[in-house]
């Protein structure tokens, strides 16, 4: 799929788009299992620029932050599906904790995250600030998490 790019393929293209006047948008996460609460953030999130890029943690990341039990569905599927979505115009892997690099590499106009973080406390969101850009919360739907889903798959078919 032609909107999985590797960092450095992905920093050209945002690099041509920035030329042609586009803003761009970046979101991050690990998106194990892609939900409701995904589609509206993502929806939500390209209304803000006009090129959408979404970096989804890799698998070694995502078990240093989640445990080891994550992710249940490998980095290269994650990313498949997030590129399928009609909002997110490319997607990138990153193996750090942070995207913090890739922000500095990409440089942003927009930086966005989802309720459960504060404008202080977003990666990369003081660097956005300062070269002119800005930082956007998106509130949560309520109810709806990966961690509620798999708890309530175990409930399910454990009985």
């Amino acid at each position: 799929m032609n909107k999985i790019l590797s960092k450095d393929r992905l920093k050209k293209a945002i690099e041509k788009q920035k030329k042609e006047g586009k803003r761009i948008v970046f979101t991050n996460g690990c998106f194990d299992i892609l939900h409701a609460g995904h589609a509206r953030y993502l929806n939500e999130a390209k209304k803000l620029g006009d090129i959408l890029v979404l970096a989804i943690n890799s698998d070694a990341s995502v078990q240093s932050i989640k445990g080891k039990q994550r992710p249940l569905i490998p980095q290269n599927e994650r990313a498949y599906v997030v590129a399928s979505l009609e909002a997110v115009d490319y997607v990138t892997i990153f193996d750090d904790d942070t995207p913090l690099r890739l922000i500095e590499c990409l440089k942003p106009h927009i930086i966005v995250k989802g309720g459960d973080w504060t404008e202080e406390n977003v990666v990369g969101g003081k660097l956005v600030k300062e070269w002119g850009g800005s930082v956007v919360i998106m509130p949560h739907l309520k109810g709806i998490s990966t961690t509620k889903i798999i708890t309530k798959i175990i409930t399910a078919y454990t009985k």
